[in-house]
């Protein structure tokens, strides 16, 4: 995405996946242009706090936003009560900007568009007879399906984000993940705001 000086939003994300997946629904939403929106792939969870301490000091007056696993909440929680965006204790992180991914985004984009749908979008990508390889693995072998693909989209090099961003491309307004649809329409508000 262009990024401008200061951007009106910045969107902490953990991995390339995630952002590439965001990317798409933005653009699709007109929210890429004149660097109002900043994504910041962190290349972890774990780097939630460093990533947050330095869009709060680069972007002062930005509202800072997130997409994260459900196993990683500790870490989001952790951090953004560390730099005092969170108060101590029971916090609601949706109120402050922070969506969760039930179990991860590529568990929630596979159920979103079906499996059927990331088994073409392999077939595109020149993977799917990879994949029939991966699913006679005899630890694969009889896992759901659902599962698998799961399992071999985070397999190969650079394959788990461009299989989000054709999967994110399939998705329309009523087959887009909540946590997704959520932070569009909060990122939307932001700019809208400023």
């Amino acid at each position: 995405m262009p990024l401008g000086p200061h951007p009106h939003v910045v969107v902490l994300v953990e991995g390339r996946s995630d952002a590439a997946a965001l990317a798409v629904l933005l653009t699709a939403r007109g929210l890429d242009a004149n660097g109002r929106v900043k994504l910041v792939s962190m290349g972890g969870v774990t780097n939630v706090a460093r990533e947050l301490r330095r869009a709060l000091s680069e972007h002062p007056g930005a509202a800072v936003l997130g997409l994260y696993d459900a196993a990683e909440e500790r870490f989001v929680v952790g951090a953004l009560q560390r730099a005092h965006v969170l108060p101590d204790g029971p916090v609601d992180l949706v109120a402050h900007g922070f969506f969760l991914c039930d179990r991860d985004l590529e568990d929630e984009l596979i159920r979103a568009v079906g499996t059927a749908t990331v088994e073409e979008a392999l077939a595109e990508m020149g993977h799917l007879e990879r994949f029939r390889t991966f699913q006679h693995q005899p630890e694969w072998r009889g896992r759901p399906l659902a599962d698998q693909l799961h399992r071999f989209a985070g397999s190969g090099s650079g394959r788990k984000a461009a299989l989000a961003e054709r999967l994110a491309v399939r998705l329309e307004p009523g087959t887009t993940p909540p946590p997704l649809t959520s932070l569009v329409d909060r990122v939307a508000a932001q700019v809208a705001r400023s």
